[in-house]
Parts: structure tokens; sequence; C-alpha cells
């Protein structure tokens, strides 16, 4: 009988045996998961001894401070320079601006210039009257004839009587020259130009000339009351 028991216990047909711990299953899940806690504390705890060993978290810091200062004085200095070139533009602007108008009062300066030189010169051939015992002259006619079969002529009548009354007379212009070979003379369409003068008149004008026409000289009379006061010739140029 013991025999068919022990055989029994021995063979495949014995009996399943179950092991089982002795600690239950929530206390070993703290167990372990203390372990790992403790493991992972010493683990930290073993960088970051290491790295204060190495100087590394102090230098980092510092570095860090030092860049961040860094990085505050590139934007105060791109702030500044972003100032500076919204200042310069705008004064190029301006400069720009203040260049126009000289250029433009320049030009205006020149054309004005030149008047002053073409009066200058016009008064220039001004000569005082020692033939004529009349207190009315002309003085300084000029004429040139165009491209475009135009003359253009300009005279200064003047009083050389201090504190004259006002004299109302016509200006009469008469051109002579050569028409295909022929004399010509003619008196313009614009003649007879009334006008009034105390000390001095500048009287200016543009006559329309037939085709095929050379004008040599140009006349100018001062008519008053049908009478002439004061007359003078001159050479056309062209």
């Amino acid at each position: 009988m013991r025999f068919r028991l022990l055989r029994r216990r021995l063979t495949i047909s014995a009996p399943r045996v179950a092991v089982r711990s002795a600690l239950p299953w929530p206390l070993r899940w703290l167990v372990f998961a203390m372990v790992l806690g403790l493991s992972a504390a010493v683990a930290l705890w073993a960088f970051e001894f290491g790295r204060s060993l190495a100087g590394l978290d102090a230098g980092s810091r510092e570095e860090l401070v030092q860049l961040r200062g860094e990085l505050a004085r590139l934007r105060i200095d791109a702030q500044q320079n972003q100032t500076i070139a919204n200042t310069s533009g705008s004064l190029l602007l301006a400069e720009r601006s203040a260049l126009d108008q000289l250029k433009l009062q320049l030009k205006q300066l020149e054309s004005e210039n030149r008047s002053l030189r073409e009066d200058l010169g016009f008064f220039e051939k001004l000569i005082p009257s020692s033939s004529s015992g009349d207190d009315l002259a002309i003085r300084g006619l000029q004429a040139e004839q165009q491209a475009d079969a135009t003359l253009r002529w300009q005279v200064l009548v003047m009083r050389p009587v201090k504190n004259a009354a006002e004299f109302s007379g016509q200006l009469e212009l008469v051109a002579s020259g050569m028409r295909e070979g022929k004399p010509w003379s003619q008196r313009f369409a614009g003649d007879g130009q009334a006008f009034k003068l105390r000390q001095y008149q500048r009287l200016e004008g543009i006559a329309r000339l037939p085709p095929h026409v050379l004008v040599k000289t140009l006349t100018a009379r001062i008519l008053h009351e049908g009478r002439v006061r004061a007359s003078q010739t001159t050479d056309v140029g062209s």
C-alpha cells in the first residue's frame, strides 16, 4: 500500500502542486514602486552631484545670463539703428525736396539774370540826345529778323526831363529791304500803337513779314498830333 502511494506521487498521475509566495500582490507592487523610486532618486542625486563637481551648472547659468544680456543689448542696438535709419530717410527726403526747390530757384534766377543782361545791354546803348532840343527821344532801337518770317523789335522812348507831364503819342514802324531782288518797304499792320509815358517807356513786339523779304533797316517814329516828334533807324540783324 505504501509502495502504491509513493509511485503515485512520483509518476505523471501524481497530483499537481501550486507554489505560492508568502507576500500578497499589493504589497509586492508597493515594494517594487519603492525600489524604483529609490533608484531614480539615487540616479538623479548622482547626476546632480556629478554636474556640481564638474562645475557645469554654475557655468551654464552664467553663460545663460550673459547670453540674455547680449540679446537685450542687441535688441536695443537694433531699435537705435532702426530709429537712425528712419531719421536718415526723412532727412534724405527733406534734402531732396530742398535740392529740387534750389534747382527751381536757380532756373528762375538764371532767367532773371538773362533778362537783366538784356536790359543792361539795351540801356547801355542809350546815349544822351545833344543835337535835338526836343524833350522826347528814341533810344536803343533793336530789330532781328527770325527764321519764321517774323521781325522782332524793341525800342525805348525817353523824356530826359524831370517832373515831366504825361505824354501821349503813337509809335510808327517802317521796315525797308529787298523782296525778290527789288526794293521793298512796308508799315506794319500793328503800327501806330498808342502809348503814354512820363520818364521812359519800353515798347516791343513781333511783326509778321511777307514771303521772300529780307529786311535791312527798321525806322521807329514817335507821332504826336500828326507830327513826328522823334525818330531813329537801325540795321536789322538776322
